[in-house]
């Protein structure tokens, strides 16, 4: 476990997960209000002090027993789609609700004009199709851009200006598809280019679009910069961050809008979970959890990534004791990764993985039957209380005639 990791833990629990957590019925989600309240100051102090409006990404955190907190913080939502833009109009009352989605559906969209505010398009097409219907229902427009400008390493699958991307409308398509028309119905622009990544990239991308689209941003309102921004992390550059604001507000003279989903609910979220077996695989030991990569934390095989895991030691190799965590699935891939411990693992210890607000809760799923973790809040004075209560028909559901 790394340095900084540890101290999270510490910081947010102060005692050991044994303790807070035992009695828990596992597995399931502990979601830790103070730790998004204090990530809701930060983004709030940026928002004071720059005049930017920041809006929670639903798509990374979208447990609303904790939007009535948030919105003290955040301008409002963002939505992916009608399902979200309904539940951030709804959760979060009187706050903004911006939209994006990479293709409207026709037999959704007059449904989507009664929850949003903004509604951003994707290509010149999709602002052809619905923009004037839009505008008469006194929406703000937008359309997503793509700057050409990438500045990921490793994680193609997030990069939205990779050769052939589908997201966001290049140069030479607006040159080519967007008639005088179509501008006259636009207020803003929106780009979206960072995945878990701090200010000098968002500088960087800043130039690109200022050179693919600078004479186009002083007819806006409004610029939307995208989400990506890890605003509540330790290391990130907040000055920097505030300067591209700055810089793009008094260049073209408009309102700058940021959506970070993970930085909303960064470090405010566990995993708890229990050990079921232990076995052995030519030297490789193994302990069985009652929780699942695959079906709870599903970005561990998507992205990929490795949890942070309290008391466990780094990668694990000079440890005593190292152990493969996997989850209960037929998948064979199902493994949450390799953790090394001072001491063996028994079965039923409680084990707890941090960083868990994010794409979990909004992820997960019921692949081989598995049953939902139940959501619990841990409230600021450290009480905590159960928010769900999933079961077997939550699994039903989904799959066929409800009698």
């Amino acid at each position: 476990m790394e340095k900084e990791e540890r101290a999270v833990f510490s910081a947010l629990l102060g005692h050991s997960p044994q303790e807070l957590f035992g009695k828990l019925p596992t597995p399931c989600y502990i979601i830790d209000e103070g730790k998004l309240r204090r990530n809701g100051e930060i983004l709030a102090s940026v928002m004071k002090r720059t005049g930017a409006k920041i809006l929670l990404a639903q798509k990374a955190f979208s447990n609303y027993d904790f939007y009535p907190m948030l919105s003290e913080y955040l301008s409002g939502t963002e939505a992916s789609g009608l399902y979200e833009a309904r539940l951030g109009k709804e959760k979060m009352p009187g706050k903004e609700v911006h939209v994006f989605c990479g293709a409207y559906r026709q037999e959704e969209f007059d449904e989507l004009l009664i929850y949003a505010d903004h509604i951003v398009f994707n290509s010149p097409r999709q602002l052809e199709k619905f923009g004037a219907k839009a505008k008469e229902h006194g929406k703000s427009i937008g359309l997503r851009i793509n700057p050409e400008c990438s500045t990921q390493e490793g994680h193609a699958i997030y990069d939205p200006c990779a050769p052939g991307s589908r997201l966001g409308t290049t140069r030479a398509v607006w040159d080519q598809r967007m008639t005088p028309e179509l501008i006259s119905l636009l207020d803003g622009l929106h780009f979206h280019t960072l995945c878990e990544q701090n200010s000098d990239d968002l500088k960087r991308t800043l130039q690109g679009v200022e050179e693919r689209f600078g004479d186009i941003l002083p007819r806006m309102k409004w610029l939307n910069m995208g989400g990506g921004h890890h605003i509540t992390r330790e290391d990130y550059d907040i000055s920097c961050l505030e300067n591209c604001i700055s810089y793009a507000q008094h260049k073209w003279d408009l309102q700058v809008y940021l959506e970070p989903g993970e930085a909303v609910a960064l470090n405010a979220g566990f995993l708890a979970s229990r050990v079921l077996d232990l076995m052995e695989n030519g030297g490789t030991k193994i302990a069985v959890l009652d929780a699942s990569a695959a079906c709870h934390m599903p970005d561990v095989i998507e992205m990929p990534y490795k949890p942070p895991l309290y008391a466990a030691d780094g990668e694990g190799d000079d440890a005593p004791f190292v152990y493969r965590l996997g989850g209960p699935t037929c998948l064979a891939g199902d493994v949450i990764g390799d953790y090394g411990f001072q001491d063996p693992l028994r079965e039923n210890d409680l084990l707890l993985f941090g960083d868990m607000a994010i794409y979990t809760t909004c992820k997960n799923n019921t692949f081989n039957g598995m049953p939902l973790p139940d959501i619990w809040k841990r409230n600021e004075d450290g009480n905590l209380i159960r928010l769900t209560k999933f079961g077997y028909a939550d699994f039903e559901m989904r799959l066929g005639r409800r009698e």
